[in-house]
């Protein structure tokens, strides 16, 4: 049966005159699909129209059989979404608020509740904290509630928005973990404007800008396409201006004083210049300046 996520010709532009989605097209199958833009790209916007919480201007989306504009409670029945911000009763206990989500996704029976919530618990490794308050969880603990609740009565799609944003390394690697076991069989959008976790994480990636889609794709062909492609070169701080002018420089970084810069070029350049093996952020920095130069 064919389940995957569908969006064709979306646009959305609001009230303010800002043009969030522009003709955005895009086909997601089951596995951790990485969105991938820098703010106010145009991912938030997109992640709450699949999300039924706003209407496109223009456009269509369905999830498998389903028209996700026209029929919401069909999508939200199948839908597990973790916002970017989202609100927690601080005063509450864990395994309460996550029984009392339970019983708003339609889980009336007690005693399946109960192994449900208790499951899920388990699963998110809030189980030992499952009696304490909301206010004495860490910022990782509650991205981990906020997955649980995200899960429960087995959705089909699953959206998480910038997930790992202010998470240390250790509870960032634990929340990979969680998204690759949830990540079989199910579509799940990671949308982030952190490189390193679609490269982590996912086998198909879009990066997008401007509302628009610039690429989509296995992340390694993406890589492999820019071979022979990417040059480094340490310069003074005059040397940059001239390079800015001179050459596609995708990035740069300020290391003891000294400028390290990484260019795109289809011919072979010299000047100081070193081939570099690319890597995902080569990628999607080439393509981001290729947008906004266009």
């Amino acid at each position: 049966m064919n389940f995957n996520l569908e969006i064709e010709g979306l646009s959305k532009t609001y009230s303010n005159g800002v043009k969030a989605l522009d003709d955005f097209t895009l086909k997601i199958p089951p596995g951790i699909f990485g969105l991938l833009g820098p703010n106010g790209a145009g991912k938030s916007s997109l992640m709450r129209t699949i999300a039924t919480l706003q209407e496109p201007d223009e456009g269509s989306i369905t999830l498998g059989e389903i028209d996700v504009i026209k029929q919401k409670d069909d999508v939200r029945k199948v839908l597990g979404y973790l916002p970017q911000s989202f609100g927690l009763y601080p005063k509450i206990k864990a395994k309460v608020l996550l029984n009392h989500f339970a019983v708003l996704k339609g889980i009336t029976n007690k005693r399946e509740r109960k192994s449900v919530v208790e499951s899920l618990l388990i699963r998110t490794n809030l189980y030992n904290v499952r009696d304490e308050k909301l206010h004495s969880f860490s910022g990782g603990m509650k991205q981990r509630f906020g997955i649980a609740q995200a899960l429960l009565a087995d959705p089909r799609l699953i959206i998480v928005d910038e997930p790992t944003a202010g998470l240390d390394p250790s509870e960032r690697n634990r929340f990979h973990n969680l998204l690759c076991e949830i990540g079989e069989g199910t579509i799940v959008i990671l949308s982030t404007h952190i490189v390193e976790d679609v490269k982590e994480l996912c086998s198909n990636m879009a990066i997008v800008n401007k509302g628009k889609v610039l690429l989509q794709g296995d992340p390694n062909t993406a890589i492999d396409n820019l071979e022979n492609r990417i040059y480094s070169k340490t310069v003074s701080k005059a040397e940059l201006v001239e390079c800015r002018n001179n050459y596609s420089v995708l990035a740069e970084k300020l290391l003891r004083g000294e400028h390290i810069i990484q260019v795109y070029s289809d011919e072979k350049i010299s000047d100081g210049f070193k081939l570099v093996k690319p890597e995902l952020s080569d990628v999607y920095f080439n393509q981001i300046y290729q947008s906004n130069n266009y």
